[in-house]
């Protein structure tokens, strides 16, 4: 029962990945059709709105479904409300209603439900036995699957038009809901509420280490989301189609080595992966900021995805390991929090740096971060985990 549930939450959260990523590859050509100049700004602003509700509410749907004892419903109404803000927007556009003023806050409030189902259907996968690291390998394919086609398929929808990706997002999540509404609720115990994230940082302060990685890794994914896309279409003249398909270069591979990475680290512990991930993965990012040509960045993009999937599952894994059964909703928002303030950071960050500045300082900002926190986690990881190999395994 539990492989053919950690397969259709896995599909919920894919679902999720995809429609954000939709949007990506023609960002420019979107914030145009909605009203603004297509620069960067514009871009920052319309992809970190919705990061800034991801902030905002990811604890919320996780604190109250931990004290509702169910996690179904709110998946459903995070994805109806996502659908219905997207079909909203086009809508909005259509009609020549509101501006980019609205666009802005619709983007705001879709990002508000749709962090709801994306958080909540990992926090069952959370739930489910078979092995902390399958299940957030699962939850990681379907993150990087996710996004590896969106880029792709976003940049084939804008040939069609720009408004095409919010239409495709709005059907897609309405399936989810159905598909959704049909899982049995596994939810273990009830929470307290929204305290108890900050109550389980005290509780459990060494989760502070997977949320600081959680936030360094987001930060890279959000600055290829809006840095990425501009520094392609710029520096080696690309249209939405050909730069979501170097976006991709990265998710394919991030997808494709989640499960069975997750897998090892089940087996050889989470330090390894996350401390050798982290460190080759802020070097490679640097290394595309560096590629002379748009096939040495696309090598590099592939590079990036690899290290990318050594860390992501492990630092996912490692949330569970720490957090007791009644306070993993809690603990994965807090986990989505910091994940959430990193892609914003990202965009927000990667995009100042790179208007302001150039492309290439972007991108050291960008890896540099992975570096710092390395070296800013690494005694203390070391000192909460002092086998390397070790795993906490289910804390009751």
């Amino acid at each position: 029962m539990s492989r053919s549930e950690r397969v259709r939450l896995a599909a919920v959260v894919f679902v999720v990945l995809f429609t954000q990523l939709l949007v990506y590859p023609g960002v420019d050509e979107l914030v145009a059709a909605l009203g603004a100049e297509p620069t960067i700004d514009a871009g920052t602003a319309f992809l970190g709105v919705q990061l800034a509700a991801f902030v905002l509410f990811s604890a919320v749907w996780g604190a109250v479904s931990d004290r509702a004892g169910r996690r179904i419903p709110f998946i459903v109404v995070g994805a109806l409300g996502g659908a219905t803000a997207y079909l909203t927007l086009v809508a909005a556009v259509v009609t020549d209603t509101g501006g980019f003023g609205l666009a802005l806050a619709l983007r705001f409030l879709e990002g508000a439900f749709t962090i709801g189902a994306f958080s909540l259907a990992i926090t069952m996968l959370m739930d489910l036995d078979g092995g902390h690291g399958r299940n957030m390998g699962a939850a990681g394919i379907a993150i990087g699957a996710g996004a590896a086609l969106g880029a792709p398929v976003g940049g084939q929808l804008y040939a069609v038009d720009p408004l095409a990706p919010l239409a495709v997002s709005s059907v897609l999540l309405v399936a989810v809901a159905g598909l959704t509404a049909t899982l049995p609720d596994r939810t273990p115990t009830r929470g307290g509420g929204l305290r108890d994230v900050l109550a389980g940082v005290r509780r459990t302060p060494e989760l502070l280490l997977p949320y600081a990685f959680g936030f360094a890794d987001r930060f890279t994914a959000g600055f290829f989301g809006l840095v990425g896309t501009f520094y392609f279409r710029q520096a080696f003249d690309l249209d939405p189609a050909a730069t979501g398909l170097v976006l991709a270069c990265f998710f394919a591979p991030f997808a494709l080595l989640q499960y069975p990475l997750g897998a090892l680290s089940d087996r050889i512990g989470r330090v390894v992966p996350i401390v050798a991930g982290s460190v080759g993965y802020g070097a490679a990012i640097i290394g595309v900021g560096l590629a002379p040509t748009v096939t040495v960045a696309a090598a590099g993009m592939v590079l990036v995805g690899v290290l990318g999937a050594l860390v992501a599952p492990a630092t996912m894994a490692l949330v569970t390991d720490m957090a007791a059964a009644g306070e993993r909703g809690a603990a994965m928002g807090g986990f989505n929090i910091f994940g959430s303030l990193g892609f914003l950071g990202g965009i927000l960050v990667g995009g100042g740096v790179a208007a302001r500045y150039d492309f290439f300082t972007a991108f050291l900002v960008a890896g540099g971060l992975e570096a710092l926190v390395v070296v800013v986690a690494l005694p203390v990881l070391v000192r909460v985990v002092p086998d390397p190999t070790a795993t906490f395994g289910n804390r009751a």
